[in-house]
């Protein structure tokens, strides 16, 4: 047994740190001394050191190191004879022991990933051919494939993956996403669901995730529910999280709220989706739970997306919640939560062009989520580009069908000018009609009239919605009513009923305050006096500035739109 033979056995045992620690020193004599080592030894070293140096996450060193390796293994084919080196005991065959080119090619592939270099990545394992890639080779170049927009190529590495591995369930939704149509993906599949007992509901469960990357999701939702109610699949996680995302998707966020938890009391470590969880959370104004979830998230772990952008739905200042959304987006550049949550930091910062870039890019990656398109159309009005707007909201009503989110978002902008009232209108008649408890379509329909001055309508919409949910913007809402129809006792338990449900909402409180000071203007006169003394003070906010941190308030649900 000789000294290589020990770093490989040490390799294989994972006692990675030793390996690096005597890998180097061997490779420091070889380089000393070249008659040391044989080809196939040097190669060896030099492999074993990158996947060290892998280990330890210095990923430029191990690619270095990787491409000497590579480097080396080509002399190999010139050299029939084993040179002699001091430490053999024996001699051993020139090919025996040998790692894999495949593998370290992979490895390097593996790092390019890891430093963001996509492009490098896919070239060197296109230089791999065809016959030659494993299942895994084929599943990362179909993944960066996807990422680079290069869909064909994806999809046949995809299949070949499948062709092998029947039952890579990822590999199938990668299908799914890139518009394979479901009864292609279930074929594949077709011959190992009739061998194997227990999985005829794999036919299924393709066939919702089908439904859910084609925008059905009210069909997803009806196919995942009769999956999970299936005695074998009841309390699976991954499709309470699926059904979860589902329900948001649609709008309907109370059974959302209620699968996520479900899922969360099954697995109290589970970190996928809790991003939109969080999202939901806080759009309920429950910031102490938020913030709960987020700092448990961390002890979890801080190298997901996740931690990072539920912690930006708490944060009070646009530019912490910047910091927040770009750190996710370095750890999951695909998190589609991180980049609205960037995008709407952005966007409330006047930042508005950059904001584009990251709802766009959000879109691209999920192209059938609307609050995707719903960030991107809040830009186009922000930015005074109605016209932008129109066209993006008409080619989501098109595209997802007309439901009452579709229709809903095409009335936000038809309310944007004043030729289109009136079919603004209709649109959020008929959104009502499909779905009357939906908040946004009620919140547009009170606007249009508060801006009509049918005040007495708006308030039997707004009690009609409230009888069956409560939220703190249609309270709110519903106290601005009241005070339109001079009935100030009662909206005035409206604004304390909606600063009960989120005691941060600004705008309660200055309806509230507003009442306070007409009732008793004197008394509203010297607390302006109290105040105009205390402030004039020179104490400094050791948190940041208050003007940010007022507009932040003043910002009605920043991280989404209403």
């Amino acid at each position: 047994m000789n000294v290589i033979d020990h770093v490989r056995d040490m390799a294989a045992a994972g006692l990675h740190s030793n390996v690096r620690l005597l890998s180097s020193l061997l490779l420091t004599m070889s380089n000393n001394n070249p008659e040391m080592f044989s080809p196939s030894q040097k190669y060896q070293l030099l492999v074993y050191h990158a996947d060290s140096l892998f280990h330890d996450k210095e990923y430029r060193n191990a690619v270095s190191k990787y491409t000497m390796a590579l480097q080396q293994k080509k002399s190999l084919t010139k050299t029939s004879k084993v040179r002699p080196s001091t430490g053999n005991t024996t001699t051993t065959p020139q090919n025996q022991f040998l790692p894999s080119e495949i593998e370290v090619k992979y490895k390097m592939a593996e790092c390019y990933t890891m430093l963001k270099q996509d492009k490098d990545a896919i070239a060197i394992l296109d230089g791999i051919p065809s016959r030659q890639r494993t299942p895994k080779i084929n599943m990362m170049l179909a993944n960066l494939y996807k990422k680079a927009g290069q869909e064909r190529s994806a999809v046949t590495s995809y299949k070949e993956v499948l062709r092998q591995c029947p039952l890579a369930l990822d590999a199938i939704i990668g299908l799914l996403s890139l518009s394979v149509k479901g009864a292609e993906v279930a074929s594949m599949t077709l011959n190992v669901i009739q061998s194997i007992p227990n999985l005829d509901w794999l036919s299924a469960w393709i066939k919702a995730y089908a439904f859910v990357h084609t925008g059905d999701n009210t069909r997803a939702i009806n196919t995942i529910c009769s999956l999970e109610k299936k005695s074998l699949l009841r309390d699976n996680v991954d499709l309470l999280g699926s059904l979860a995302d589902l329900y948001f998707r649609v709008g309907d966020n109370k059974n959302a709220i209620l699968k996520f938890e479900q899922a969360q009391m099954l697995d109290p470590y589970l970190i996928k989706g809790m991003d939109i969880y969080g999202y939901l959370l806080a759009r309920e104004g429950r910031l102490e739970d938020v913030e709960n979830l987020g700092c448990r998230l961390f002890n979890i772990s801080d190298q997901h997306a996740e931690p990072w952008v539920v912690s930006g739905f708490y944060t009070k200042r646009h530019s912490r919640a910047l910091y927040l959304g770009a750190k996710a987006i370095q750890l999951n550049s695909n998190s589609v939560q991180a980049l609205l949550l960037k995008g709407a930091a952005l966007r409330n910062m006047g930042r508005v062009q950059e904001a584009i870039i990251h709802f766009r890019e959000a879109i691209r990656l999920a192209p059938c989520r609307l609050d995707c398109c719903e960030g991107l159309i809040e830009c186009y009005l922000a930015s005074n580009s109605v016209r932008e707007a129109m066209v993006m909201a008409n080619n989501v009503y098109k595209t997802l069908g007309a439901n009452a989110q579709t229709l809903t978002l095409l009335a936000t902008v038809c309310l944007e000018d004043p030729v289109t009232q009136e079919k603004a209108k209709t649109l959020l008649d008929k959104a009502l009609l499909q779905r009357p408890d939906y908040i946004k379509a009620v919140v547009k329909k009170s606007e249009l009239l508060s801006r009509e001055q049918k005040y007495d309508e708006g308030i039997a919409l707004l009690r009609n919605t409230l009888a069956n949910q409560s939220d703190c913007v249609l309270h709110r809402m519903l106290g601005d009513f009241l005070v339109a129809v001079n009935e100030f006792q009662e909206a005035m338990d409206q604004y304390s009923i909606a600063l009960s449900l989120d005691p941060n909402d600004q705008k309660s409180l200055e309806g509230m305050q507003k009442m306070e000071k007409e009732e008793s203007p004197t008394d509203a006169t010297q607390e302006e006096d109290v105040d105009d003394m205390e402030g004039s003070g020179e104490e400094g906010d050791l948190e940041g500035s208050d003007s940010e941190a007022a507009q932040w308030a003043d910002q009605e649900q920043w991280f989404g739109m209403q």
